[in-house]
């Protein structure tokens, strides 16, 4: 016969059985969501990693540096009218002269590394195009460029034609993000963004800068000319931004291109 002192010993040890069986269900339990955590944390990283080896990331922020400081752009306006007649001696040299509201800027181009595109900017010279027209665009950081050449002042004129791309090799080869630099000095093509989309927009190089090698190096500005660029960025824009109208008005009253 069980004793009420062992009914009641058999019933703690059931008790307690019970109690061990529960926290051992619930260790597993806890085992199973921290693996299934785990697991899901590890995709997520794996996923991560994947993208950032993959260049996604690094992408983006490409991206994001170029919209707007990364490249000087124009839209080219519909054709309308042929480029030029082929009128200059292509074993030349050249001279493009910028009478602006700021001072002078005067560049030497060598019609034998970019024949179309001095023969364009002669052509338009030539016809007065320039004359009388704003520098619209000033860019201080990333890239350090003033923006010259459309008859419209808003970054969306041209001459009604475009032009090939030209000597986009002459500034060596890119590095791993695809950028060469620009060196101060320089005179460039605007473009689309699109290969030979050039039409009357330039970009004049006041500080190094890199970028894609896809905006025609056509010019070297002299040390008069780069000094009083300097003097235009300085100012900065007009708006206190990185992008935009130069807070010291820059116009074009006359350009003209000679034969040295």
């Amino acid at each position: 016969m069980v004793t009420s002192d062992q009914r009641r010993r058999q019933l703690a040890r059931e008790k307690y059985e019970r109690q061990q069986k529960r926290r051992a269900e619930a260790r597993r339990k806890a085992r199973q969501r921290a693996a299934v955590i785990g697991a899901a944390v590890a995709v997520v990283i794996a996923t991560l990693v994947g993208l950032i080896v993959g260049g996604v990331f690094d992408k983006d922020k490409k991206e994001q540096a170029a919209e707007p400081n990364a490249n000087p752009s124009a839209s080219a306006s519909p054709k309308t009218s042929p480029a030029p007649a082929m009128a200059i001696d292509q074993k030349a040299k050249y001279t493009f002269d910028l009478k602006t509201s700021a001072g002078e800027i005067k560049a030497e181009m060598d019609a034998a590394k970019t024949p179309e595109t001095v023969n364009s900017f002669k052509s338009l010279a030539d016809k007065g195009f320039f004359d009388n027209t704003k520098c619209h665009r000033l860019t201080t950081s990333g890239i350090f460029v003033l923006q010259c050449g459309d008859p419209e002042g808003t970054g969306m004129g041209g001459p009604g034609y475009t032009i090939a791309d030209e000597n986009l090799d002459a500034l060596g080869k890119p590095n791993e993000q695809g950028q060469v630099v620009y060196p101060a000095g320089t005179v460039a093509m605007a473009n689309t963004g699109r290969p030979h989309t050039g039409g009357s927009q330039f970009f004049l190089v006041y500080k190094d800068s890199p970028l894609a090698p896809s905006y025609t190096p056509f010019g070297k500005i002299d040390a008069a000319g780069l000094k009083a660029l300097e003097e235009i960025a300085k100012a900065g824009t007009a708006d206190g931004g990185q992008d935009g109208a130069p807070k010291t008005p820059v116009t074009v009253e006359k350009a003209a291109v000679t034969k040295n």
